[in-house]
């Protein structure tokens, strides 16, 4: 059996991020938190619809299977 490596997320903690997720679904926020699953804590996290105006959704978690793409929104050195 596999062992299962934790994500390499700690220099992204506390830090703006876009999220891309399945569904064509978007969202940003700070990241606050995750696990080896690379389930996420989002803080602050808005989601931009295809049609209408940005969402405020506040704390939320998302779930690591669902996250296509992941992307800083400022430069980490």
């Amino acid at each position: 059996m596999s062992k299962t490596h934790p994500p390499e997320l700690k220099k992204y903690m506390d830090k703006e991020m876009e999220l891309k997720l399945n569904g064509n679904r978007r969202v940003s926020g700070v990241l606050r938190g995750f696990d080896p699953f690379m389930n996420m804590v989002i803080e602050d996290a808005i989601e931009y619809p295809k049609n209408g105006d940005p969402i405020s959704l506040g704390m939320v978690v998302i779930r690591g299977n669902s996250v296509v793409i992941m992307e800083p929104k400022e430069r980490i050195c």
